[in-house]
């Protein structure tokens, strides 16, 4: 969390003063009017720098992974890029349209307009070019502003299904050349010729490569496999479906903890699961489902041996690296399938670090805790389930209690994100390192 807070800081405090340097180097004027422009034109360089970033970021680019985190952290700072440049373009839209409202109301006088500076010095043929689109401009990134504010809103709403929302949200593609071209057009002229205007334009130039990708449909193209559903397993008392998939094309392995974008309809589109296997250089990945929602309660009905399947990936760095001498490891609910790749890939490869596993369920089914058990015996790894209900609920006190030696493990989280964030809290509290706690932020939306 600690490197997608510091870029987003970066992001907006580098674009902010960038801005303000522009704007001191520039002729001053004084009045309403100056500083009415100078809000629009603020609001509309981070708006624009904060759309463009998260576009280039929704295209899945693995480059960045490694120094965000993972593309679950890469998800969580597009979210709120997302949300910051719809709160940005609003204050910009305000900033325009309500010294009008004002003065229409009687509330305020119409400012005076203040004349050129340099009337004498004939305009370059980039600005005039400029100029002439000025009517366009506002007109498209008024009305394209409006169908961007709603299809931010859609996205931020849980309760809009996921075969509608992945539909939708790809319409952002369509709207950022209109509002790349209302950018363009009325940023102020003097601009351009400071380091504002180059980190702009090159803000635009990879976003706009972005939306060629999305448009095209092109988005992790390269790391897409296809391959046939061979086993299906459901357990019925966890509401888990395992599902086996033979992948037909080269697939490049995955690392235990990582996990993939699966397409099982097209009309429905990808959705990321965690990969429950490891990678044994056989063409076969598994993956455990939970009944969580309208499209995957449908799953243990609607999937057949022999189905075609899509995998994209691998993707995420839960992958168990680290110098300490031993782990604990705490799942929660279907936030076992890390750790079950984990203890395969242990089986094969002899693992000397001792390891605690934590699994905290609501339910349980006696196949399911079988397999587990003996995955954990022969990856030789302590296991310890907990069933809601029956058991108490698993602390930070608890887990030192059964760990004695925990200040020298680092501990992996996957889970419910308020049971991980108070169990981080209660162990670095007591002394754990920040940087010792992992916890994987499966929320793509």
């Amino acid at each position: 969390m600690k490197n997608i807070r510091l870029t987003y800081l970066l992001l907006l405090t580098g674009l902010a003063l960038l801005w303000l340097i522009a704007e001191s180097s520039l002729p001053g004027s004084h009045g309403f009017r100056a500083l009415q422009l100078s809000m629009i034109n603020l609001t509309g360089i981070l708006a624009i720098g904060c759309m463009s970033s998260g576009i280039v970021m929704a295209v899945r680019p693995t480059s960045m992974e490694r120094f965000l985190g993972g593309l679950d952290k890469m998800y969580r700072l597009h979210k709120w890029l997302g949300i910051s440049a719809l709160v940005l373009c609003t204050l910009h839209w305000l900033c325009a349209k309500s010294p009008n409202w004002l003065i229409g109301l009687g509330w305020m006088q119409r400012p005076l307009r203040e004349r050129a500076l340099s009337p004498s010095l004939a305009p370059s043929a980039f600005v005039q070019i400029l100029d002439a689109q000025h009517g366009l401009a506002k007109g498209i990134g008024e009305w394209t502003f409006y169908a961007t504010v709603a299809i931010i809103v859609v996205a931020l709403l849980k309760a809009f299904p996921y075969r509608h929302f992945f539909k939708t949200h790809r319409l952002l593609a369509v709207a950022y050349p209109l509002l790349a071209f209302h950018a363009v057009v009325l940023m102020k002229h003097g601009y351009w010729t400071t380091a504002i205007g180059p980190v702009i334009a090159l803000l635009i130039f990879l976003a706009m490569v972005a939306t060629s990708i999305s448009l095209l449909r092109r988005i992790g193209r390269t790391r897409q496999a296809a391959g046939r559903i061979e086993e299906l397993v459901h357990y019925r008392e966890m509401r888990v479906l395992s599902i086996v998939i033979k992948l037909k094309d080269h697939w490049l392995g995955h690392a235990a903890g990582q996990f993939a974008f699966v397409t099982f309809d097209a009309r429905e589109g990808a959705h990321p699961f965690t990969i429950s296997s490891a990678w044994h250089d056989d063409g076969k990945v598994r993956f455990h489902i939970k009944s969580i929602g309208d499209y995957t309660e449908q799953l243990p009905a609607v999937l057949k041996t022999g189905d075609r399947v899509s995998v994209e990936g691998p993707y995420g760095r839960f992958d168990f690296r680290s110098d300490k001498p031993r782990q604990i490891w705490i799942a929660g609910g279907i936030g076992i399938t890390p750790f079950l790749a984990r203890m395969q890939a242990r089986e094969r490869h002899s693992d000397k670090r001792a390891v605690d596993l934590f699994y905290s369920t609501n339910a349980m089914d006696d196949e399911f805790v079988r397999e587990l058990s003996q995955l954990a015996i022969a990856a030789q790894v302590r296991l310890h389930v907990l069933i809601s209900g029956k058991d108490d609920r698993l602390t930070g006190q608890r887990v030192r209690e059964i760990v004695p030696d925990w200040m020298c493990s680092d501990v992996w989280f996957c889970g419910p994100a308020s049971f991980g964030q108070n169990l981080r809290h209660d162990l670095v509290a007591r002394g754990l390192a920040h940087e010792d706690f992992h916890q994987e932020l499966f929320d793509m939306r």
